[in-house]
Order: structure tokens, then sequence, then C-alpha cells
């Protein structure tokens, strides 16, 4: 898909990208947006060959050394290139820093993946290369400023950032603060957009749960929508492609199990960022749009419910 804008380069980075499992499957605006918006950043996105799935914590539950064996693979592959990887997701994210972390500190459960490794690929992992997070990696190595200066369509909403609990804990939510994270707040102001805080942002919405404990999910999805929404948030942007889906596709379907009004615009991170550079000028109006329709008919609602106890 083609985006059309007029944009300076910044700089030039270098980083290997990692799609995660859904980026160029089911959530397939990621990977419309990612590319341009790099450009536009001055950020050189490399392909990993050969990179498989993480697991998604989901084949750890079988087998941790398994998923461990597949992250360590695609670090090595990296690492052959001398870069650090990049995701847009926060549950690859936090797989990666979790493997990485835990060869690190064991050396012998390293050697033996390591062995098994270089016996199915010809490659091994020596704890160079590092995983990044697209949020992350905005505010820490290209810098708010320069974010900032790139803007064309300032977001002009109000915004609720949702981190998940995947990445946000020590070893992988970067120079953030874990319990008290601030870094997306800081990038929707860059933005142009008005941040949101509230309660749940960092709760998990039970992705991996949805096909075993769908209800358990939904009400997990249903209680962090109402809480952004009851905080005056006009849409929410997540950094975590698997959730998002909860957030996104199954949201009338968490509304419809829980009896709550979860409907809310559900944007990726690498979305907002495209949208606020210039990149896809007629989806973001869309989005707006539905913003401001959703909104309005809330604020419908309330006025209606007003009026009916004034009058009893």
């Amino acid at each position: 898909m083609k985006s059309t804008r007029g944009s300076k380069v910044i700089g030039m980075a270098k980083v290997a990208y990692y799609p995660g499992n859904t980026a160029r499957a089911a959530s397939m605006e990621v990977e419309d947006c990612i590319v341009p918006l790099c450009k536009t950043l001055g950020i050189e996105l490399v392909e990993i060959p050969k990179a498989s799935s993480d697991g998604g914590n989901i084949i750890s539950q079988a087998s941790a050394k398994l998923q461990h064996s597949l992250v360590a693979r695609n670090l090595a592959l990296a690492e052959q290139k001398g870069i650090d990887i990049m995701t847009t997701c926060a549950t690859s994210h936090a797989i990666m820093c979790d493997t990485a972390d835990t060869l690190a500190a064991d050396s012998i459960y390293a050697s033996q993946l390591n062995n098994l490794i270089a016996r199915t690929s010809g490659i091994e992992y020596a704890g160079e290369s590092k995983s990044r997070h697209l949020l992350h990696y905005l505010v820490e190595e290209i810098g708010l400023d320069k974010v900032r200066d790139a803007v064309v369509n300032p977001i002009k909403l109000n915004v609720a950032g949702y981190y998940g609990s995947n990445m946000q804990r020590e070893g992988a939510c970067g120079d953030d603060d874990a319990f008290l994270p601030s870094y997306l707040e800081q990038l929707i102001t860059a933005l142009g957009g008005v941040p949101i805080d509230f309660e749940l942002k960092c709760q998990s919405v039970g992705a991996p749960s949805l096909l075993t404990l769908e209800g358990t999910a939904m009400a997990m999805t249903a209680a962090v929508l109402c809480d952004a929404k009851q905080n005056g948030a006009d849409i929410m942007v997540s950094a975590c492609t698997i959730s998002h889906s909860n957030l996104d596709s199954y949201q009338s379907r968490a509304g419809k199990l829980t009896g709550k009004d979860t409907t809310m615009p559900v944007v990726h991170l690498a979305e907002l960022v495209a949208f606020a550079l210039g990149h896809y000028p007629d989806r973001f109006a869309q989005l707006r749009t539905r913003a401001l329709i959703i909104g309005s008919s809330r604020a419908n609602s309330f006025n209606l419910c007003q009026l009916t106890l004034a009058s009893t």
C-alpha cells in the first residue's frame, strides 16, 4: 500500500526488524506503517533472513526450551549482522528479553541451546544482540524532539496509551519505569495528542487465554477499554500487536459478554506514529471521524440520561 507525503529524512540508524507473529498476517496495517515511518525518521530496517515465530508464550506452555531455542536463533541471526532487533510487539519484545536474560544467567543452559541451534542452523547466540521495542527505540535512540519536528498531522485527540503487562518489567522496559511508565504518554504528546492516564494501562487483556478462557479474557479486555473511556480517551493506542486483537477485533464481543460499553477506536503504535508523520492521511481522517462520532454518541447518551433523571 502506498503512503504519500513530503518528508525530510533524519539521520540514519540501522536495526534488524522482527515483525512478530501478527504484523504480516492478522495485522497488516502495522506492516503498512512501519516502513514509511522508519524511512521518515531515518531508521533503516534490515530483514532477518529465515526468522521464525517466537512462540508467542504459547509454545512455552508445552516446552520452554523450544521457545527459547526459536528466540535465541532469531537473535543469533540479527547478531550475524552486528545489529539489535526492533519489534512493534510488546509480547515478542518481552519474550526476546526473557530469553536473553535466561541464557545470560545460565551458561550451561545457554551452551545446550547453542549446541542445538548450531546443529540445526549452523549459528550460535553470543548474547550481543538485544531486543528493542519501537516505543523505546523512538524515545531513547531517535529522540522525542526529532519525532516532534517530523510531525505533519498532529493527532489532536485524547489518546489512552496501552502498554500491556509483558514488557513492563526490569530488563524489558528500556529506561522507562517498570511500574509507572511514561514513554507512551511522552510520545503521544510529541505527536500532538493529549495523553490520557488510566489505571489499567499495564494490565493484561488475556490474549494467550482467548481460546481456552474466553470469558476471563473478555472481562479483562472490557475492563481496560472501559477504564480508558471513563478517563476521557477518544482513542487507544496499543504497544502490543497481539493484545491489540483483543482490544480491537474482539471489542464488541467483550462488550456483549460483560454488558459494558467497550466501543472505542484502537490503533497500533506504528499506525499512530505514521499518521502523525503524514502517512495515510485518509486512514487518519477515518480514525478521527470515528472517534468524533463515538464521542458524540456518548455525550448524547449522557445528556439524555441527565434529562431523564431531571424529569423524574
